[in-house]
């Protein structure tokens, strides 16, 4: 590290202007155009940038909180360096918090959009919150495959239309950066910009948040990126679970237009957290061994979302009807 420094005593190094711009004091500092915030992270993908200059920027970004263009400009520059060719997909999922509270059961309404011929891929990272229980633990107890590459994808999406991709897959680099959580003690611009990525440009996105000031901000980085059908919501746990205990306002991109819609609160009284996440409970749910009367409403609210999100129907009383049926005949539908 130090070696690296001295390389540049009496040299301005290139990531400088970068973290000059954005912390350039109250008056002097400004947020970076889309092209600069392209640059910028370009250099970060590929290991150009010192450690104390990407902390620091980081941490900038942090406290100013990124802006639309920034965001735009740190995902295209992420898409742009993606080892991937495009495939048929359905739904791109992102899946970054983890649960602490619930039950992951937006992870049955994908399943079950995959029992149905729906090609749904889920990406996300694992570990990087303590205390909570992440997708890709889940799918390993459920029997499910964590695809290692392309191939590993196209795949399961031929044979169980469902694959789980890493981020660690997808990007070293944004999977190290994720797992600064813990050190930095705070999130960073990577939590927002991997649940935008869309590794195979699905043909409709979801996204999560956990703060409802971040909902505005997914949706018209979206639609600057010109995704055309996609999906934020403020979901349970950070999660793209819709929670029937509260309001949920959909912000949302329908054939490249912006638009919002409140789904209501559909019970009288918060329900109970579980004591614990036992996954031999969560499995039979799924099996149609048990039933969860608060889990059930999650999984089918959720992929009612969804099947809007797709445009398998036009409005959201018909999304409902349809996850309805869906849910209830997932075991009479083979998955391949």
């Amino acid at each position: 590290m130090n070696t690296k420094r001295n390389l540049y005593k009496d040299l301005e190094h290139p990531f400088a202007q970068y973290i000059r711009i954005i912390g350039k004091g109250k008056t002097g500092a400004r947020s970076l155009t889309y092209q600069e915030a392209y640059d910028a992270f370009a250099l970060i993908l590929k290991g150009e940038v010192l450690d104390v200059q990407l902390g620091a920027f980081l941490m900038l970004l942090r406290v100013k909180e990124e802006s639309v263009e920034e965001l735009a400009g740190f995902v295209q520059a992420t898409r742009d360096q993606l080892p991937f060719t495009p495939l048929e997909v359905d739904l791109d999922w992102s899946s970054y918090a983890g649960k602490r509270k619930h039950y992951p059961w937006f992870l049955l309404a994908a399943l079950t959009l995959a029992q149905h011929g729906y090609r749904v891929v889920m990406h996300g990272a694992a570990g990087h919150t303590l205390n909570r229980v992440y997708t890709e633990n889940v799918l390993d107890y459920l029997g499910y495959p964590i695809c290692q590459n392309q191939a590993d994808v196209e795949i399961q999406l031929n044979t169980r239309h469902f694959a789980y991709l890493p981020l660690a897959v997808i990007s070293p680099v944004l999977d190290e950066l994720i797992g600064l959580r813990n050190v930095m003690g705070l999130r960073s611009p990577i939590h927002t910009l991997a649940r935008l990525i869309n590794p195979f440009n699905a043909k409709a996105s979801l996204q999560a948040i956990f703060h409802p000031a971040y909902r505005t901000s997914h949706q018209h980085t979206a639609h600057h990126l010109g995704y055309q059908n996609s999906v934020v919501i403020k979901g349970e746990g950070g999660e793209f679970e819709r929670n029937p205990d509260a309001k949920t306002l959909i912000c949302g991109i329908r054939d490249g237009e912006m638009y919002e819609y409140e789904l209501p609160k559909l019970t009288a009284e918060r329900s109970s957290a579980e004591e614990e996440l036992e996954l031999s409970r969560f499995k039979a749910v799924w099996e149609d061994k048990q039933q969860h009367e608060y889990g059930e409403v999650a999984v089918i609210e959720t992929m009612g979302i969804a099947l809007y999100s797709m445009r398998v129907v036009n409005d959201f009383d018909a999304a409902m009807t349809l996850a309805k049926t869906l849910w209830q005949t997932r075991l009479n539908k083979p998955s391949a």
